[in-house]
């Protein structure tokens, strides 16, 4: 089996201007931007059921950077769950690791919704709750982005929402590929960002999120 990767300079995140997004964020109200978590689950740290390797392992603990970003200045923020209709899944609703992770544990108020498909959008209530408080922009971060960070920022885009992804706060698995060729985590991620960036969304760092608020 032969096994592709690329190395990214020691550095697999990449940084990226503020541009438009940073200059016109400053200038909505609030309450135009909501946060949405999706998949930040304690079973996808299970490493043999979904691969052999993971990217970013910080991506955790850069989700709940940007979610106390959010609770501090008291912007909205939506909770997503993948309830897994496969009961060998870490991520059935009858395993622990369906648990949401406590680095991002919810507090009164905020909702969470719970799919079993890939989009955060499809069998939820999260676009009529959007829509009924007049929210246009969403800040996308969570697990993982070649699944249902991929599916649910396209289909946000699609659907009319200006759409943030926040690239170090995502992560991949390796993949095989038709040919049983296996692919890198890190070919896999960079690939989602590239496929996602300025079609579907602006991508931005941690970092310089956190520095336009």
């Amino acid at each position: 089996m032969l096994l592709l990767k690329i190395e990214f300079d020691n550095g697999p995140i990449p940084k990226t201007d503020c541009s438009s997004f940073c200059r016109n964020f400053k200038s909505k109200h609030n309450h135009m931007t909501a946060l949405v978590l999706i998949d930040i689950q304690l079973g996808l740290q299970e490493m043999a059921f979904y691969g052999t390797e993971r990217n970013n392992p910080m991506a955790e603990e850069n989700c709940r950077k940007i979610l106390l970003a959010f609770r501090e200045k008291q912007w909205p923020v939506f909770h997503v769950k993948h309830d897994s209709t496969n009961p060998d899944s870490p991520l059935h609703p009858s395993k622990k690791g369906n648990e949401i992770h406590p680095l991002v544990e919810p507090i009164n108020g905020e909702p969470i919704f719970a799919k079993n498909v890939n989009s955060a959008f499809i069998g939820t209530a999260l676009e009529t709750q959007l829509r009924a408080m007049a929210i246009s922009e969403l800040v996308i971060v969570g697990l993982t982005v070649e699944h249902c960070i991929s599916t649910s920022v396209r289909m946000a885009a699609n659907m009319g929402f200006a759409v943030v992804l926040i690239s170090d706060a995502t992560a991949a698995f390796d993949k095989v590929g038709v040919n049983g060729q296996m692919y890198g985590a890190d070919l896999i991620y960079h690939t989602e960002l590239a496929n996602l960036k300025d079609e579907f969304a602006q991508i931005m760092d941690t970092d310089t999120f956190l520095k336009s608020l």
